[in-house]
């Protein structure tokens, strides 16, 4: 026999959808139930669809930041990153992932420092800029860190100037936030660095 499409239960994929573009009550109760859905791609779609609505608290930031699948981790570092009004503990969390095992999400956690100008992230992100073995955690460290524009992580950022050509490249780019004979010093070597690309991004920087 067959079935009444009519009488189908709806995906759950699609009423999370929807339930992110509907303002009613019913909605928020089934985004804020499947946070801690069983699958993964129901937690990250219900994280989005709060985060659409404008309805993420510190305590629900805790939850997906803490979540035990890096796919959700990562999601949930990517829309902290252009989130408003995010409490100081909730940004604690996202720096203490800078020491996870998972490449990107020490690379999404990095870009959050930078994108929240978070000031206490400063010696986390030297420490993942000057020793991490994954070279995008680098170069997310060293963008932060030249967006924060903290004297201390100048010694890093020039150093990283002996790193691979995109680091350099974005080395190049924090320097921009600096002033000083040594930032002077440093940008005249990367004037005559191999890359061409660095070599063109000294010379936008010193025709800005």
């Amino acid at each position: 026999m067959q079935g009444d499409d009519a009488t189908l239960v709806e995906p759950l994929d699609r009423e999370l959808l929807r339930a992110s573009f509907d303002n009613g009550d019913e909605s928020a109760t089934l985004l804020i139930a499947n946070l801690a859905a069983p699958t993964a791609r129901h937690r990250v779609l219900a994280l989005r669809g709060l985060v659409r609505r404008g309805a993420m608290d510190t305590q629900r930031w805790h939850a997906v930041l803490a979540d035990a699948d890096v796919e959700v981790q990562r999601d949930a570092l990517e829309q902290l990153a252009h989130a408003s009004d995010v409490a100081s503990a909730v940004l604690d969390d996202a720096m203490s992932m800078l020491r996870e095992e998972d490449a990107l999400v020490v690379d999404a956690a990095a870009f959050v420092m930078g994108e929240h100008l978070y000031a206490p992230s400063v010696p986390a992100l030297i420490e993942v800029a000057a020793h991490h073995e994954d070279a995008r955690c680098r170069e997310s460290a060293i963008s932060s860190l030249g967006a924060l524009g903290d004297d201390t992580a100048l010694p890093t950022i020039i150093a990283a100037l002996e790193d691979k050509a995109p680091i350099r490249r974005r080395a190049i780019v924090a320097l921009s936030n600096f002033e000083g004979p040594e930032v002077e010093a440093a940008l005249e070597r990367a004037g005559e660095d191999r890359d061409w690309q660095v070599r063109a991004a000294v010379t936008q920087l010193r025709d800005e």
